[in-house]
């Protein structure tokens, strides 16, 4: 549904329910979909002459924390700039005054599908290993910076037709610090990495867990470990890799090792059996050097 309201600077366009009131600059706004931070819409910027995507905060200043996210998201989108992290282009507000202050916009690049849907398609070695090498690029940057993005999935990862690739959605990114304490959940449960499960403090290393996670999908076609809560999570990860290390046990806070120590022993697959040699794509046609295996 569509409903058009009009003033001297703002338009005003129903989507799906939700109102986006925005400079009338932007025009031909249609949904592209709703996620945990908000709806995203896709508009035309005739100023620029470009196709946009326009993300609505979802009740930003509810409470403490919605009010952190929308901060973190607004701050590192403006200070962060690489060609593998999404560009903030435009930031704005439909009211007037502080005391109105209640809805934030970003106007951001817009790409033509997340990695969720490209990992449904048929990929060939050099797409995969260029998607994969983006990712890594992005990543690096950031951790470079100090960040940490804490969530990364295939759906906050989003690519171009050309295979071109970013990385976007920094709500729950972080500062890294030396060592330290952070919430168990923060990113979305199939790529949580285990001292994020176990409730251990944890570095930029979060974020290479999940980068394995989504290669492995990418590779496989499904989900690696979907587990159904917390706990479920942890059991798939030790029956594919294996039960953790003593060295790894005594980082863990003692009841947690308890627990831990007294599940099924399990020695994990070998990586042959995880990647067996089938699931990997055809070699490249236009260049040997590119083959999936010798």
């Amino acid at each position: 549904m569509k409903a058009f309201f009009f003033d001297k600077m703002f338009e005003t366009v129903v989507l799906s329910d939700t109102v986006f009131s925005v400079p009338s600059r932007y025009q031909k706004l249609a949904p592209l979909g709703v996620g945990a931070q908000g709806m995203v819409c896709s508009a035309y910027d005739t100023v620029t002459q470009q196709n946009v995507a326009i993300k609505k905060l979802s009740r930003p200043f509810q409470n403490v924390i919605h009010a952190k996210r929308a901060y973190r998201e607004f701050k590192l989108m403006k200070l962060v700039h690489h060609k593998n992290i999404i560009a903030l282009l435009n930031a704005f507000t439909p009211q007037a005054s502080l005391e109105e202050f209640q809805d934030v916009y970003l106007v951001m690049e817009l790409m033509d599908a997340n990695l969720c849907q490209v990992i449904t398609t048929e990929l060939d070695h050099e797409r995969l290993s260029y998607l994969l090498y983006q990712i890594l690029c992005g990543i690096k940057h950031l951790h470079s910076a100090g960040i940490i993005h804490r969530d990364l999935k295939p759906s906050n990862i989003v690519v171009k037709s050309d295979c071109t690739l970013k990385i976007l959605d920094f709500g729950l990114a972080r500062t890294a610090g030396t060592s330290f304490m952070m919430s168990p959940y923060v990113v979305t449960r199939y790529y949580r990495a285990p001292e994020v499960i176990l409730g251990m403090s944890y570095k930029e290393n979060v974020d290479m867990w999940s980068v394995g996670c989504i290669m492995a999908e990418m590779i496989r076609g499904e989900v690696l470990f979907p587990g159904s809560d917390h706990v479920n999570q942890w059991n798939k990860i030790i029956e594919l890799l294996g039960t953790p290390s003593l060295d790894f046990m005594m980082r863990l806070k003692p009841t947690v090792r308890n627990y831990v120590e007294n599940l099924t022993y399990f020695e994990g697959s070998p990586f042959h059996e995880l990647f067996p040699d089938e699931f990997f794509p055809s070699g490249s046609t236009d260049n040997d050097r590119l083959r999936a295996c010798p």
